[in-house]
Order: structure tokens, then sequence, then C-alpha cells
């Protein structure tokens, strides 16, 4: 019995190694924004350039994690307390909590941290298992305190929540004096001080990468280390004197410094990632490895305690270059990496665009009383002082390509000293073995900096505050519902054992496998997205054309979406109803950037051309009525189902169902003839109108009676009317758009017609 349950437990060891694969593929889809947004943000290369740097710098880093083991072994928890069996159960606990919760956090595309989440899933299930021993031993919960590390596990959480406060000084700081020193168009002042400015990056850099990580590196023997400390002034100043030397004659030869900087950096922080990070997707199940390995070389592997533990145990570079190797593999083929870094570029970038969170209460507050807190100290500041302010920080130099397929999020320097203070802040943590939340800095660096560039300005402020505040929210989140998460499945595996696993491994597989559906769901919509962008316009004609294109593909969507909801409705069907009703934002927000393009279009009219802006004008009215229609009724179908009202009365569906019968035909008529300009439609397209406007006065009608006679209680009413009013309107948009893009055409065939003559 005794060696079957040691067998069990080296199988449970397995499944460890197995869970650390799975969670360094969500896990670094979760953190490679931390270290590849600046870059993306910027443009600074090419993709796979970017990718390649950051490849290298993520294999260089993961032999320098060796050090940061020691916090998933002893850091939360006292191991002398506990046998082999507790602690994979505290270990299985975290992995079967971490894997599920960052998946989850990947596919609603929110930055959260690894290590928050690891320290927390670790003390919950140290608690757990703590307080479940103490129990069974029929002792007193106040002997807890000597189970858990309290004091390393309060530095840890205290570290953490410390380095989001500093992030964000640290990067508004030195944002600030560096756009001071640079302004927004940085390529004269480059040629002053980039080379000086450059080599402070660079030494910067590579002293908190080579000199402060260098002693948690697996293969560099303690000698060398204190080599490189006693010299480290000697290094700093030549890294100082050969990047400015270097770096000022890329200038002379016209060279963006930036560029490399930024490149470099890139890779420092891929380094640092992970050496810092590494220990939350590994060094669980490393640790588990290594508490099974001292309990076998005992006589009694069951119940002798982990003291063993304790001692400084040396990391198998194998295995982190094992690590590294898949973390590579996740950063180029990861769908969720990529939606996880549009979160953090869309709330950093420069210029104005699509919003991708809304306003909330809390935020509208928030810049409320930042803009009475600088109105303030404007008035207190002498005139001569903010007149030269404003000239050194005046972002209408900010330089950006009109093209939003290539325009960057924002300029070059902005990113060079995002890497440079992140780099500097996660290296100089790790080099303490400070487990500070990468995610968390990278972050609230961009965000410093951005709020610095003035890229939150009064248009934008406010949603890119809810957005940051979302994130934020995300973050306790994450540590709350990590602890409790992993509280729990200790429970159930200290009690359930090798079932309780099973069960437990089964649930997370189906969690993991709704959200992925969910994601390529997701992903396939922000694909259908790229279809209505307009690319760089030159030529008012043709982009017209495609922008009546895109209108088509529009009420394409609307059609069939709506025919999806009414058949949902029928049959009370709430999940396809809530599924409908998040598309409506998806399709709010295609109609938001299709009537970006008609302004884009209307800007390159000439002013004598009244009668085509008014068109342009009459079209995007009618995309608004579109949009508000088709919403409207999706959202009444889903409250009137959610809410658990009864069934419409089935007259009622029947008539409704003829309603949509020519609802239908009207929407694909108006659909082909805007994505073909094939107006031979238009005349059936009016009958098909006045048909259901007689339809729905005869509905009208019966609807009457069954008021009078009782049947139809007051929510069927009000939602049979909804939908039979909003079907008349969105015809009567289609018919409407029909009719601009005749005339819209005519106009440009006749220009196109004298031109050529």
């Amino acid at each position: 019995y005794k060696i079957m349950t040691i067998e069990l437990y080296f199988f449970a060891v397995l499944f460890l190694g197995l869970f650390a694969v799975l969670d360094l593929i969500v896990g670094v889809s979760n953190d490679a924004s931390n270290f590849l947004n600046s870059s993306l943000g910027s443009k600074v290369a090419p993709r796979y350039i970017i990718l390649s740097v950051a490849s290298l710098g993520i294999l260089m880093g993961v032999v320098f994690s060796s050090g940061m083991m020691e916090v998933a072994r002893k850091g939360i928890f006292h191991p002398k307390f506990f046998t082999m069996p507790n602690l994979l159960t505290i270990f299985l606990a975290v992995m079967l909590t971490d894997i599920v919760l960052l998946d989850l956090f990947n596919t609603y595309a929110l930055p959260t941290s690894t290590t928050v989440s690891v320290v927390f899933e670790l003390l919950g299930g140290a608690v757990a298992v703590s307080v479940l021993k103490i129990i069974q031993q029929k002792e007193g919960l106040i002997l807890l305190g000597q189970y858990i590390n309290t004091s390393k596990a309060m530095v840890i959480i205290f570290g953490i929540l410390l380095s989001v406060i500093v992030a964000f000084l640290c990067g508004a700081v030195t944002q600030f004096f560096t756009r001071l020193l640079f302004t927004f168009d940085y390529s004269q002042s480059q040629r002053r001080y980039g080379g000086l400015w450059g080599g402070v990056a660079m030494a910067s850099i590579t002293y908190f990468i080579l000199i402060k990580g260098a002693k948690g590196a697996s293969f560099i023997t303690p000698e060398t280390v204190e080599k490189i400390k006693d010299n480290s002034s000697l290094i700093l100043f030549s890294i100082f004197l050969v990047s400015a030397v270097i770096l000022q004659l890329l200038i002379i030869f016209k060279i963006n410094i930036f560029k490399p900087i930024v490149l470099i950096g890139t890779f420092a922080l891929a380094m640092a990632f992970a050496a810092n990070d590494l220990v939350n997707f590994i060094g669980v199940p490393m640790a588990g490895y290594h508490s099974y390995r001292s309990a076998i070389s005992t006589p009694n592997p069951l119940t002798s305690t982990m003291e063993a533990l304790e001692q400084k145990v040396p990391a198998e570079t194998a295995f982190l270059l094992i690590a590294g190797l898949i973390m590579v593999a996740t950063l180029w083929i990861s769908k969720k990496a990529r939606t996880v870094s549009s979160t953090e570029i869309s709330l950093a970038q420069q210029y104005e665009g699509e919003e991708k969170y809304e306003s909330a209460i809390i935020s509208r507050i928030i810049v409320r009383m930042a803009l009475n807190f600088f109105n303030f100290i404007k008035k207190i500041s002498p005139l001569a002082l903010q007149e030269w302010f404003r000239k050194r920080l005046d972002t209408t130099k900010y330089k950006v390509d009109t093209d939003a397929e290539h325009r960057p999020s924002f300029d070059l320097l902005r990113a060079s000293v995002n890497l440079m203070v992140a780099s500097a802040l996660i290296s100089y943590a790790t080099s303490h073995q400070l487990p500070l939340s990468t995610t968390y800095v990278t972050f609230m660096v961009a965000m410093g900096t951005s709020f610095a560039d003035q890229a939150w300005g009064r248009e934008s402020a406010v949603y890119r505050v809810s957005g940051v505040i979302t994130v934020i929210t995300g973050w306790f989140f994450t540590a709350m519902s990590a602890f409790i998460l992993s509280f729990a499945v200790a429970s159930v595996l200290f009690y359930g054992g090798a079932i309780g696993f099973i069960v437990i491994a089964v649930a997370d597989g189906l969690i993991i496998l709704k959200n992925h559906r969910r994601h390529s769901e997701e992903w396939e919509y922000k694909e259908k997205e790229l279809v209505f962008n307009l690319k760089k316009i030159t030529d008012v004609e043709s982009s017209i054309s495609i922008t009546f294109e895109h209108i088509g593909l529009l009420i394409h969507e609307i059609r069939i979406s709506l025919d999806e909801t009414l058949k949902a409705l029928y049959v009370h069907n709430e999940y396809i109803l809530n599924r409908e009703r998040r598309k409506t934002k998806k399709i709010q927000r295609w109609s938001n950037i299709t009537i970006a393009n008609i302004f884009k279009c209307m800007r390159l009219l000439q002013k004598s051309d009244a009668a085509r802006s008014y068109n342009y004008g009459q079209t995007i009215r009618r995309i608004q009525r579109l949009s508000d229609g088709y919403r409207d009724i999706v959202l009444r179908c889903y409250n009137h189902v959610a809410d658990h009202h009864k069934m419409l009365l089935d007259v009622q569906i029947n008539e409704l169902k003829e309603v949509m019968i020519i609802f239908n035909e009207i929407m694909l008529h108006a659909e082909n003839a805007l994505c073909s300009k094939d107006m031979s439609q238009y005349e059936n397209v009016v009958k098909k109108d006045k048909e259901l406007k007689e339809l729905a006065e005869k509905l009208n009608q019966n609807q009457i009676e069954r008021i009078r006679n009782g049947k139809s209680k007051t929510r069927h009413s009000i939602l049979f009317y909804s939908i039979v009013g909003n079907a008349l309107m969105l015809s009567k948009q289609n018919l409407k758009l029909m009719e601009i893009l005749s005339d819209t055409f005519g106009t440009l065939e006749e220009s196109i017609e004298i031109r050529v003559n």
C-alpha cells in the first residue's frame, strides 16, 4: 500500500510538470504585453524582428532566475511543518487555480499579474492545508502563524502594491523631464543630447540586468559575481562612455538612435521578465519535484517533514532552458498575447481614436479633480514659465502618419523611456529576490509616461482613466479570487485525493475550452473589424465607394443578428440572446468606424461641393439610426427573457415572423445594392417597404384587440410594438441609404467622365 501511494505521488509530480507547460503558455500570453508593447506601440520594426529580439531576451533571462525559485519553496510557508503529501496538495491546488485564472484574464484581454496570482494561490493553498492539519490534530487555530511565513508574505504583498505607485511616478517623472529635453519634435535636440541620453539609458539597463542580476544566474560562480560587484562603477561608466560615443556616431550618420535603444530595451525587459516571472510558472512544479526527491530519500517519505526545502537548492539549468523554449514558442503563436497587448497600447496611444472603455462616474470625478489641480497650478505659476513649458511640451509638433494601419500609437522617445524605467525597476527587484509584479510595473510605467505626454486629452481622459481603473480592479480581483479558489481546491484535494483531483482537472479543462471558444469568437470579430478600417485616403471617389460597401456589410451583420435574436426570443433562449447582446457593442463600434471614415472623406471634399456633403451628413444620420434601432430590439428581447417574463403569445410570435420575412428581404436587397452598387432592386424595396407598413397597420389593430380583451399583458404589448416599430424605422433607413447611394454615384460618374474628357 505504501509503495502504491508513493507511486501515486510520483504521478502527481508528473502532473505538476504538465501543468507547468500549460501555465507557461497561459502565463506568457498574459505577460507578453509587458515587454512587447513599447516596441509594438511605437512600431520600431516589423513584428517578426521585435519577436526575435524578445525571444533572445527570454532565453537569456531564464538562466538568471534560479534565485527567484526560493520564493515558491519557502517564501510563503515554513516547509518544516509540512509533509510531502501536504506540499503536493498545495502545489497542485496552486497550478489548477493558476491555469484557469490566467486563461480567464487572457480571454477578456485584461493584463493581470502572474506574480500576484501565484503568491495568493500559495497563500490560499497553504492556509487551507494548515487549517485542516490543525483541525485533524485537534489543536487551536492560533498555531496557524507557525505554518505560514506571515512576515515574508506581507513584505511580498506590500512590495507588489508599492511597485504600482513607484512605477507610475517613475514613469511620469522620467518622461516629463525627457520630453522637456527633447520636445515632441526631437529631430534637432537628438543631435545635441541624444548620445548622452542614450548612454544613460543603455548604462542603466545594462547595470540592472548584468550587474544586479548576475548573482541569480545559475552558471556564474560566486567569485565572478563578487568581481563584477567590486568593479560595478567602472563597468557602469564604461558602458555609458562606449554607448554615448557609438550613439553619437549613429546620429552623425542620420540614424534614429531611439530605434536601437528601443530594441535593446525590449531585449532587456524580456530578459528581466524571464528572470523575474519564470518562478510564477515553473517555481511551484520545481518545488514539488524537489519535495518529492527529498521525501523518497528518507525512511518514511509520507510522514517526513520537508526541512530540506529550507536550504538553498540549485535550479537545473536544463529545466530553465526548456521553459524558455516553451515561452518563446508561445510568444510567436499565441493569439491571446496579441489581444492582451491591445489593451495597454490603446490606453497609452498619443492620439484620439476609438476608445475601448466607456466612461464611469469615478473616472469623471478623477478627471475633474485633476483638471482643478492643474488649473490651480496654472494660476500660481508665472506667465513666462508657463510659456516656456508650453513651447517645450507642444503636442502639435507630434508628427504622425495619417494612415491608421501604419501609424504608431506613440513615438520612439516614449517607448525608450517605458523600457528603460520598467527594466530597471524589475531587474533591481529581481536582484534582491523581490517578486514584484512585472505586469503592474510595465503597465503603470506606460500609464505614467502617457500621462506625462498629455496623451490623456480632454476628449479621451475619462475613457482612459476608466480603462486603467478596470485593469487595476482586475488586479484586486486576481488576488481575492486566487486566494479563495486555491483554498477551495486545496480543501477538495486534501479530502478527495485522486478523485478530487480528477473532478477539478476535468472542470478546469471545460472552463479553458469555453474560454477558447469565446476568444475565437472575439478574434473572428476583430478580423471582421479590420475590413471596416480605411487605409490612407487620397482618392475621395474610391474611398466613398468602399465606405458604401462597409455600410452594406454592416447591414448584413445587423440582419443576421436580428434574425438570431428573434428566433431566440420565440423560445426564450437566454444564452443566444446574451451572445447577441454582446454583439451590439461590436456592431456599434463598426458603425463608429464607418462614420469616422465618412468624416475622413468629407475633409477632402471641396467646400463648393455642398450637395455631396449633405448626402454624407444624411448617411451618418441613417447609420446612427440603424445601429440604435438594432440595439433597441436586441436589448429589449434580452431583458424580457433575462427578467423571466412569460413568452409571447403564439399569435404574436406568428405575426412577428410575418414582419421579419418582409423585413429580411428589404435588408437583403439593401445590403446587396450597397455592396455591388446595383440599384436594380430599388423599386422592389419600395414595394416591400409599403407592404411592411400595411402589415404593421393590420397587426396594430390585432394588438389593440388583444389589449382590450386582456389577452396581451403590458410587457408583451410594449415588446411587440417596439419590435414592429423598430422594423419600420430600420426599413426606412435602408430605403434612404439606397437613395443616397443612387444620388452619390450619379454625381461620381459625372465627375469621373468630366475628368477623363
